[in-house]
């Protein structure tokens, strides 16, 4: 239980200490879009950037780990395909529906919670994990909603427009860009490096506060039994499909495979509701499902670095 009390709790502390902010208006109605901003536009970056100028292709060219990571991502995926095969539910809604199913929070709470666990070995592996839920995941379900909204229009101009808002990312761009640097095998500036130091350690702490107080505004309503299927989907079917494929199928370091599972088992970070909102569906879906998942991963996520913990991967 030591590595619950110093690794999850304090990040669901975090968490904690956003919502009551948020409840209480300590920070005014603007809090959650300003520091949502600071942390994607600026602190994250900063980390994430920093972390990817200092590996090398041998360390982060691990096949079976990004397979175990699409393949949980897919089976949770395609829960909500099967759910509305044949009932005629328009694809933008099936397309955010699947993306809450299998779209883990790793940008916000991925990143601190493993960087506690795991220390600083653990920081390429999630990185990994944050382009391919950014790139893949989204970019895939952004793929099928502008085909459903723009049905009988030139396709190619669609994904043309889904690369491009990919590569504008931050998240995506500056991971990217720091291998870039890294390839060049030039360290970086001390004076930069500390620059990137200092920003970078902000968004943890940020990111973490920033969700709570984003499920603060949690709207009420959506149907129990999508919730239930949602959710159920997110923590138990995809870290299950991840840890098969990672311990049973491919070979790859523990740390590496443990991080596949963690992040797996994640709740459900804003992309969801994110995407409901901007073309213009029902948002309470996505606004539920995040809330129950944050709070019954408390549990499932205690559990499971108690395990991590137990089988000495720290």
């Amino acid at each position: 239980m030591h590595a619950v009390a110093t690794a999850a709790l304090p990040v669901f502390a975090l968490i904690l200490v956003g919502w009551l902010a948020a409840r209480r208006g300590l920070m005014g109605p603007s809090a959650s879009d300003v520091l949502n901003r600071f942390v994607v536009y600026l602190s994250l970056p900063a980390l994430l950037f920093r972390a990817m100028s200092q590996v090398t292709w041998d360390q982060v060219a691990h096949a079976g780990y990004a397979l175990s990571v699409i393949g949980g991502i897919a089976a949770a995926f395609a829960i909500a395909l099967i759910a509305h095969r044949g009932k005629g539910t328009p694809l933008t809604d099936v397309s955010i529906e699947a993306l809450s199913n299998s779209y883990a929070n790793v940008g916000f709470m991925g990143i601190p919670l493993c960087l506690v666990v795991f220390g600083q070995q653990g920081l390429a592996p999630v990185i990994v994990a944050t382009l391919m839920t950014a790139c893949v995941l989204f970019g895939v379900s952004i793929a099928l909603i502008e085909a459903d909204q723009r049905q009988g229009q030139h396709m190619g101009k669609t994904f043309a427009k889904v690369g491009g808002a990919l590569i504008r990312n931050p998240l995506v761009a500056s991971p990217l860009l720091g291998f870039a640097w890294s390839v060049t095998g030039v360290p970086l500036p001390e004076s930069v490096d500390r620059f990137l130091v200092l920003l970078g350690n902000a968004a943890s702490p940020c990111a973490l506060i920033a969700i709570g107080l984003f499920l603060a505004q949690a709207e009420a309503g959506a149907d129990g039994a999508t919730v239930a299927r949602v959710v159920t989907a997110k923590l138990l079917v995809q870290p299950a499909v991840t840890a098969l494929l990672a311990f049973g199928v491919f070979s790859m370091p523990p740390v590496w495979a443990w991080t596949a599972v963690l992040m797996a088992a994640l709740p459900i970070g804003t992309g969801p509701f994110i995407l409901a909102r901007l073309y213009g569906r029902d948002a309470r879906l996505a606004s539920r499902t995040i809330l129950l998942s944050t709070l019954v991963s408390v549990v499932t996520i205690s559990a499971l670095v108690a395990w991590i913990e137990a089988h000495g991967v720290r």
